[in-house]
């Protein structure tokens, strides 16, 4: 017996499954400063093929979220090694004037915002969102993985519900990607403002969303409205829990400087009380939320992991923290804790969106400085120890 030992414990290291290293790499996809001043709001989507659709603001004429923008797309069939070209994807229907929504604004210039795609696992389909001067809503669809669109059609009227809660002056949907649930309804979160026209405060969220593939789109119910602690919600993740719920992670102005999660037994209606995620902090700037195939339980978050602190290092209630340090943090318990958090980008870094490739590689779509940089990285990378 003692003979067999050897052998068996050979053949045992053999076969287990080997340690994969920790990897990251980066490509910028979108840098400001020729025919357009800055490239903002990056998404990022995985189709059913495992294509990489990566969308955002061409922003042209300065960085402002008012003005000439447009959305442009780039894609990857090599899970975001190499990328096709950029081009503008919507809107090209009749032009509006964003000065008849925005005071001071040209009124040849046009603000064609917000990007938002959700990939269809039933059908393959890429369904696509965006809106128009921040008033108006369009949905398009695209059946060959992002090569074409259809023809937009305006669902505006599907935020309608709203009003009575709600008198918004300003919709906007995402920004970053929607989901598609396990009864395969599609969520998208949206955001509305009902100030000033164009003021993009106060603001409450929500979710718009379809049952029937993109036919049709319904509201939800309000989510996270601007009262109490919860001051001025916006821009807002979303994922599906291992156990069917969906879970909402909201942007904030919130003294509390964290963010704000609320949950929903079918994506659209019956919203917990919201409460502020300690772990997560919010120096005002949207963040990415994902749910990991075949990893129940496990979410991963993306966002500048920081906090405005006085000069004795104690935090300021209510502080804008700087948009830097963007980070990657994980959850093995569909957000209860947060087990690990690895800095992707330490300089100034913001606006960030996450998707997963077939093989289990993670991309970030993100914010740094002028450019729009791609990470490709694995759990791995998140996972290891760093001094």
């Amino acid at each position: 017996m003692k003979r067999l030992f050897l052998p068996l414990l050979l053949t045992a290291l053999l076969l287990a499954p080997a340690q994969a290293a920790p990897s990251l790499e980066k490509i910028d996809l979108f840098e400001g400063g020729g025919d357009y001043s800055l490239y903002r709001i990056p998404g990022i989507v995985v189709t059913t093929k495992g294509t990489v659709l990566a969308y955002c603001e061409a922003r042209k004429n300065s960085g402002a979220d008012w003005g000439e923008i447009e959305v442009h797309l780039r894609r990857s069939a090599d899970g975001g090694k190499t990328w096709e070209p950029a081009r503008q994807i919507a809107h090209f229907g009749e032009r509006m004037s964003v000065a008849l929504i925005k005071k001071g604004s040209k009124a040849e210039e046009q603000t064609v915002n917000n990007p938002v795609a959700i990939v269809d696992r039933q059908t393959g389909t890429v369904h696509f969102l965006y809106c128009l001067n921040y008033a108006r809503c369009f949905y398009m669809r695209s059946e060959d993985d992002g090569l074409t669109f259809s023809k937009p059609v305006e669902i505006t009227e599907s935020f309608m519900p709203f009003r009575p809660e709600c008198p918004w002056t300003v919709l906007a949907t995402g920004p970053g990607h929607g989901i598609q649930i396990a009864s395969g309804r599609l969520v998208v979160p949206v955001w509305l403002a009902y100030g000033k026209n164009g003021d993009h405060h106060p603001s409450m969220t929500a979710t718009i969303f379809s049952d029937d593939h993109g036919e049709t789109w319904k509201a939800g119910d309000i989510a996270v409205p601007n009262k109490g602690d919860f001051a001025d919600p916006n821009e807002t993740a979303v994922a599906e829990l291992s156990d069917g719920r969906v879970m909402l992670n909201s942007r904030s102005v919130s003294k509390a400087s964290r963010r704000l999660v609320t949950l929903s037994p079918d994506g659209a209606t019956d919203w917990s009380v919201p409460r502020f995620d300690d772990a997560l902090w919010e120096p005002i700037c949207m963040g990415s939320l994902l749910s990991l195939p075949n990893q129940p339980g496990m979410l991963a978050f993306s966002n500048p992991h920081s906090l405005k602190r006085d000069a004795s290092g104690n935090e300021v209630p209510g502080g804008r923290g700087a948009r830097e340090n963007v980070s990657i943090k994980l959850s093995k318990d569909d957000g209860a804790t947060w087990t690990a958090n690895r800095t992707l980008e330490k300089g100034p870094s913001a606006y960030s969106d996450l998707a997963v490739l077939p093989d289990g590689t993670l991309l970030c779509f993100y914010e740094r400085g002028k450019k729009l940089t791609v990470a490709r990285f694995n759990l791995d990378w998140v996972t290891e120890p760093t001094d």
